[in-house]
């Protein structure tokens, strides 16, 4: 049973030599314990402040899967991770 494992933003519009991520062709997906820390990871690694709107917060999958807030929430729902329904997920609906 796919679970979601933590919090993930996929950055569209930067370059990846490699993808690890299994449904991600293009960009650069970054993981951490919440979102917040993941943009001040994005900072350290690239100096440049995240504003794109095509940025998507998300989460990664025990599937190695980048999924979306909705989505996530439909697979921490199935998995008994979290009960809040429909809503997109938050990584302190998890932890």
């Amino acid at each position: 049973m796919e679970k979601i494992l933590c919090a993930a933003i996929w950055y569209k519009n930067e370059h990846s030599p490699t993808h690890t991520i299994r449904n991600i062709d293009k960009g650069m997906v970054v993981t951490g314990y919440r979102h917040c820390d993941i943009i001040d990871m994005y900072y350290v690694l690239t100096g440049k402040i995240s504003n794109n709107p095509d940025d998507v917060q998300g989460f990664l999958t025990s599937k190695k899967r980048f999924v979306d807030r909705k989505e996530a929430a439909e697979i921490a729902a199935k998995a008994g991770q979290t009960h809040i329904g429909n809503k997109g997920l938050f990584s302190e609906d998890l932890y």
